[in-house]
């Protein structure tokens, strides 16, 4: 019997292979700032929620005779007023700051801002380390740091 003979390995261009993946990272980074906005959105919803309770709860502690000791829910709310700006304010500057990684993959420009991004976003468990741990493979790639240097070396 006759065997074939072994195929020969495919040829693969490591170029098209660096553009796919970067392309990926690019659309799973502006998904990341999509999320960040969603989240952003049920620290309002929160807000809302709490500021209501409070306001209840301060109505109700002025119609009884007992009010107990301790800060009052004004008070309280005060302090989770600022704790809620604080929230929204980081969620909205990170966001931001995925949206021009998205941004500055798909452009292949300043690719340290992006490994930089890509390291705050391993913090972000579990979606987000995924997205940080392959950013980091991918753009610390030989074959990517040039893909950079030669759209740079173009301006």
């Amino acid at each position: 019997m006759d065997t074939p003979p072994p195929l020969p390995p495919l040829f693969r261009d490591q170029r098209k292979i660096d553009a796919d993946h970067l392309r990926v990272l690019s659309i799973c980074h502006y998904v990341g700032a999509g999320l960040n906005v969603l989240v952003l959105g049920f620290i309002g919803l929160h807000y809302m929620l709490v500021s209501r309770f409070i306001i209840m709860a301060a109505h109700n502690s002025h119609a009884g005779a007992n009010p107990r000791p301790g800060p009052s829910p004004v008070e309280i709310f005060a302090i989770l007023k600022w704790v809620h700006l604080f929230a929204a304010a980081f969620l909205l500057a990170y966001g931001i700051a995925n949206l021009l990684s998205a941004w500055f993959i798909q452009k292949r420009q300043h690719r340290v801002f992006s490994l930089v991004m890509s390291g705050f976003n391993c913090i972000r468990i579990p979606l987000g380390t995924a997205l940080g741990v392959c950013t980091i493979i991918v753009l610390t790639r030989d074959s990517v740091r040039e893909l950079y240097d030669a759209k740079n070396a173009k301006k």
